[in-house]
């Protein structure tokens, strides 16, 4: 099947190509799942160091931020603005993240939005789901990130993203975007070998900031297409099957408070209580602070209490 000429990833007809699968399953997946085991065998045996550590840390942040600011709460639904070089640069920082770049990563989730738990949903866990537990498993691994190797939607970015479409910059990062997981695994092997003085410490700086890192990030991410459709909390009146997961809220930089988001999709914050933390809200509200982020998108306490269950307190599905 012929590649699509500006979405290397896809084909002409909007469906993930072969190599982009296997490079998904390879790199995404098994690769940084033996690394991690790796890694907790050698923290075992105390082979793990502040520095490698700290580098895990930081690389999460930054790439973490760059999908949740970056790719969904700015390119997906707008909900701030912010200069030119700062759009960019939280750009690239969500390239290093390996789901892809902006401008098809808004597009599925667009069409998420779009479709919510309905046919025409790129993830949802109840699109064709079997009976039973194996059922249950089965569908929570295929909006977690089987989606990506039993493709049943096309992507379709003219038709989702087309105010995206229009920025050079980011139809360039859609024929490139495979250097910027290259440069996440560069990065934390050259702090670790520029921080110690010794090439131990750039490969423990790779295993923990670049592959150990990669393997967090694909599952967080992948938990609140997955977990955060299943269980939780539900405090809105919605359609969907949209949950708040307060315990991922600090591995997913506040993007459990799924509900919330799906209630006011444009909302820059999504844990609207004091107590929901949301880092990616604090961010965006330090950049509004300094002068970097404008049009902040609020939504007002009385609109959110004229969307909340009244009097209904739901339990956690089960399988």
């Amino acid at each position: 099947m012929t590649t699509h000429a500006q979405y290397p990833a896809i084909d002409i007809n909007g469906k993930l190509t072969l190599a982009s699968r296997m490079s998904a399953l390879v790199f995404a997946i098994i690769v940084p799942a033996v690394a991690t085991i790796v890694a907790i065998v050698l923290a075992f045996h105390g082979r793990v160091t502040w520095v490698d550590l700290s580098i895990f840390a930081v690389m999460y942040f930054l790439g973490g931020i760059g999908v949740t600011v970056g790719y969904h709460r700015l390119f997906t639904h707008r909900s701030f603005e912010t200069s030119t070089p700062i759009r960019y640069a939280l750009a690239l920082m969500g390239g290093m993240s390996a789901q892809g770049a902006p401008i098809m990563w808004a597009s599925q989730h667009r069409q998420h939005h779009a479709f919510p738990d309905e046919e025409g949903d790129p993830h949802s866990p109840y699109l064709g789901r079997r009976p039973g537990l194996l059922g249950a498993l089965r569908a929570l691994w295929h909006s977690h990130y089987g989606h990506i190797f039993s493709q049943i939607e096309t992507i379709d970015p003219r038709k989702y993203a087309p105010d995206l479409e229009r920025e050079p910059f980011l139809r360039l990062l859609e024929k490139h975007s495979a250097w910027l997981v290259l440069s996440s695994f560069a990065i934390p092997f050259a702090a670790g070998w520029m921080i110690t003085g010794s090439l131990t410490g750039g490969l423990t700086g790779l295993l923990w900031g670049g592959l150990v890192r990669l393997f967090v990030v694909t599952h967080v991410t992948g938990a609140v297409n997955s977990i955060c459709h299943y269980f939780g909390s539900r405090r809105f009146e919605l359609a969907d099957e949209s949950r708040n997961v307060w315990w991922l809220s600090l591995p997913t930089l506040g993007e459990s408070w799924h509900q919330n988001h799906h209630a006011f999709p444009t909302s820059a914050r999504h844990g609207f209580e004091w107590w929901e933390v949301d880092p990616s809200w604090l961010f965006i509200l330090g950049m509004e602070k300094v002068g970097l982020a404008s049009n902040v998108v609020r939504i007002d306490p009385h609109r959110r209490r004229l969307k909340e269950v009244k009097g209904v307190k739901e339990t956690d599905r089960v399988a």
